[in-house]
């Protein structure tokens, strides 16, 4: 499905995305931020993908990165659209029988390699160059994908909502608190997370201090090996 068709079908349903207050000059410099540190960390792990790659080759057949269609920012007249990059974590084309479905505990279609790479986020690490692009942040709700995005705003209230204004983050207050998203209860929980952290955004001082708690609690998960 092209991208044009992806919009229609997004602004074919009836939610409407109401107007959330967010500091613009907050948001400027979480902008900022983001440029900064994200170019601090990449010449910190850039070193690391030629490794991470022939790991990733070695244990399975296909491409070393996957590329997957996201819901970005949403505005009053559009939601932006764009390809996220991960690490190639499960088999090469998953979901060629299924389609597209959530992830499921002990996925059977993770591979070994990619199960080290989700406990420990490695696997988002090129997302940063989509900071870079300016398609997300670094702390900000999870992007959703498109196929699933009509169902979830049927079922969930105010799920537009979460990303109006705001950038998708590669980590979140949502996604520290929870794993992957097996359910649409996993997803209807993750709204409110997404929510509180907008409210953060109606200052300075509320969002710097939310962003870098969030980011120490990632790093904490990073070390630890408790990602999903």
């Amino acid at each position: 499905m092209c991208i044009n068709n992806i919009k229609m079908t997004i602004f074919g349903s009836s939610c409407k995305i109401q107007n959330i207050h967010i500091d613009r000059s907050t948001m400027l410099a979480k902008r900022i931020f983001d440029l900064c540190l994200t170019l601090m960390m990449l010449i910190i792990v850039l070193p690391f993908f030629p490794l991470i790659a022939a790991a990733i080759k070695l244990n399975s057949k296909g491409d070393i990165f996957y590329r997957q269609l996201r819901v970005g920012k949403a505005t009053a007249d559009k939601i932006h659209i764009f390809e996220m990059i991960k690490f190639r974590s499960m088999q090469q084309d998953a979901e060629s029988q299924t389609g597209a479905i959530l992830a499921s505990k002990e996925d059977q279609r993770v591979t070994t390699v990619g199960r080290f790479l989700r406990r420990t986020r490695i696997d988002e690490l090129p997302q940063l160059f989509n900071v870079l692009r300016g398609d997300m942040s670094l702390v900000g709700p999870r992007p959703e994908r498109p196929s699933f995005y009509q169902q979830l705003e049927s079922e969930i209230p105010y799920f537009s909502e979460r990303t109006y204004g705001v950038l998708p983050g590669i980590t979140g207050l949502a996604q520290i608190n929870q794993g992957y998203d097996t359910c649409i209860d996993d997803v209807r929980s993750k709204v409110g997370f997404d929510h509180s952290y907008a409210l953060s955004l109606n200052s300075f001082s509320s969002w710097i201090k939310t962003d870098l708690y969030i980011l120490m609690v990632t790093i904490k998960v990073v070390f630890s090996s408790q990602g999903q």
